[in-house]
């Protein structure tokens, strides 16, 4: 295969405007000689993605992403690399060396996708003549808007249609045959892979249809999804279904879900969530990891609650551990008991779904909770076992802070790793705001920063009801806060040595003496406010424990009506929250 010149590239390069490019793209604020701006491959707050006009260079210091005018575009805008060279010499008004395109092209594969792109158009003009597959999708709520965008289509029933509309010439039967739309049976007899079904087209990254999955329309027909074979076009481990059709719709993709099925995809981009992507028949890969985060900084992983889809949910941690550079985000949601994506959004609408993603499980907690699920904590033995388990997957993250957090946690659980601290019966003392180098201590927890409100105005407590709304928290230093709360309930007018006078002799009293003797920053009215924010999501915290409660006993197939009854009405209360 030819390559571009070299002395093309260069010139190319030397010609164009990097901060032109980037900043068609990305907002640049000029900084002296540079430009700077928020990374745009990674999640950050304050800049450290630099632009040099002057070396044609761009760099982050978080993330280390760097290169040239043709590297951004390969990663900004996801194009191959040959395309990025045309998109740029566009943009300078030359041309491409034609013989280099030329021997860029392998004749053979070019073929193949020109079979492949008949074989789609041929589906699609079958569906418009099939009143029953149109009926089919209609019930399925896909509309032609969306099945334009995806460009669905129909095999008819038989067994040579596509064969007779298009394989009548050996060669362009040997290309359909080797692109997998083929069958042979023991007699050596060739007829359509496809046959009945609807057909969704699986494009590559440049937007050419490479493979199919066709759905059965029969609901006892099988097998349900039928799908393209491994072909010199496709591969089903690095491809998704859908991926093309978000990059079309975004610029820039917040984040990606990732669900089992191709209707579950068309389903969610009709209900608006326009960045659903699908694994093709397979689990997760390490592949699909890199596909994913490559497009987005924040992935959610949508699995049945059943132990199948458990064990799928576990593979795609395996894949998704060794790319986990900071920045990146993972979620993990399992639906109820007979629900996929494509029959929620329809039967209970895209709120319903949108609040399963909000209330998704992050990769540390289900990776901790996996690996503790048979763990008795409150042994060495136990702590010793999970962190033997946990020891060479947290190995496989990329070095940085998600490292060192997911690190810092296992510490925390089993007290391996580093020193563990001694569980927390009472609050401890107040830490000092600042380290001997100036920097930030770390931040208290709302449990602490609420007692220690409490401590300074007693009277806040009398915003509260009794007992609190977070009393069933399960956290360190709630049960002191709400007899704090009660404590002030019951005398209104009680001061703050009174208050911690209540508790001589038992362990938190020396703790509770500091706490109170230590001035509080700010005035009271900003106490109250502060005090209240805690509260609130004190609050927060104890529905999504109770929640997930119930989703635990619902995986487990133990929810009564009443359970039912109180988890639609916790669902619709954080909703509101």
């Amino acid at each position: 295969m030819g390559r571009i010149p070299d002395a093309f590239i260069d010139d190319l390069l030397a010609r164009s405007d990097l901060v032109e490019v980037i900043g068609t793209r990305v907002p640049l604020k000029r900084q002296g000689k540079e430009y700077s701006a928020r990374c745009p491959f990674h999640d950050e707050r304050s800049p450290s993605f630099t632009v040099s006009p002057v070396k044609q260079f761009y760099h982050c210091f978080g993330c280390g992403a760097h290169g040239t005018a043709i590297s951004f575009l390969m990663n900004y805008d996801r194009l191959e690399f040959l395309d990025a060279v045309e998109e740029l010499a566009r943009r300078i008004g030359v041309e491409v060396p034609r013989d280099t395109r030329q021997r860029n092209v392998n004749p053979d594969l070019q073929d193949l996708y020109t079979a492949v792109d008949a074989a789609a158009k041929f589906f699609r003009a079958q569906l418009a003549t099939s009143p029953k597959a149109q009926a089919y999708l209609d019930r399925r709520g896909i509309g032609a808007e969306a099945r334009e965008r995806f460009s669905i289509g129909y095999a008819p029933d038989g067994f040579t249609a596509l064969r007779d509309a298009l394989g009548t010439e050996p060669r362009r039967l040997q290309l359909l045959e080797r692109a997998g739309l083929f069958s042979k049976n023991e007699s050596g007899r060739v007829y359509d892979k496809f046959r009945d079904r609807v057909m969704f087209p699986i494009f590559d990254r440049r937007g050419r249809p490479i493979a199919f999955g066709g759905r059965v329309l029969e609901k006892d027909a099988s097998p349900k999804y039928l799908n393209s074979p491994e072909t010199p076009l496709f591969h089903k481990g690095r491809e998704l279904y859908g991926l093309w059709q978000v990059r079309q719709a975004h610029n820039r993709i917040e984040r990606l879900i990732v669900v089992e099925g191709y209707m579950d995809v068309v389903a969610l981009f009709e209900a608006g969530f326009d960045t659903a992507v699908a694994t093709l028949g397979t689990a997760t890969t390490p592949d699909h990891a890199e596909l994913l985060f490559r497009n987005a900084p924040d992935v959610y992983f949508c699995f049945d609650g059943d132990r199948a889809g458990r064990a799928a949910a576990w593979k795609a941690v395996e894949s998704v551990l060794p790319r986990m550079k900071d920045g990146r985000q993972a979620f993990f949601l399992f639906l109820p008991d007979g629900e996929d994506p494509d029959s929620l959004v329809r039967r209970q609408g895209a709120p319903a779904f949108e609040l399963q993603l909000k209330i998704a499980t992050p990769l540390s907690q289900f990776l901790f909770d996996s690996l503790s699920t048979d763990v008795n904590l409150a042994t060495l033995e136990g702590k010793g076992r999970l962190a033997e388990r946990a020891k060479p997957l947290l190995a496989q993250i990329p070095d940085g802070a998600f490292a060192d957090l997911m690190q810092q946690r296992l510490t925390e659980l089993t007290g391996v790793g580093g020193r563990a601290a001694p569980p927390q019966t009472h609050v401890p003392a107040q830490r000092a705001r600042t380290t001997r180098g100036g920097t930030p201590a770390p931040k208290r927890s709302l449990v602490r920063s609420a007692i220690e409100l409490l401590l300074q105005r007693p009277s806040l407590a009398l915003d509260l009801a009794v007992p609190p709304r977070f009393a069933a928290l399960d956290q360190p230093g709630v049960p002191l806060l709400v007899e704090l709360v009660e404590l002030v309930h019951e005398r209104p007018d009680i001061g703050t040595g009174v208050l911690i006078e209540q508790f001589e002799g038992r362990d938190e009293y020396p703790a509770l003496q500091k706490l109170a003797a230590q001035s509080q920053p700010g005035d009271p009215l900003q106490w109250q406010q502060v005090f209240h924010d805690n509260v609130v999501q004190l609050e927060r915290l104890t529905l999504q424990q109770r929640i997930d409660t119930l989703q635990a006993k619902q995986r487990e197939g133990g929810l009564d009506e009443a359970d039912k009854v109180e988890m639609r009405a916790l669902l619709q209360t954080l909703v509101r929250a």
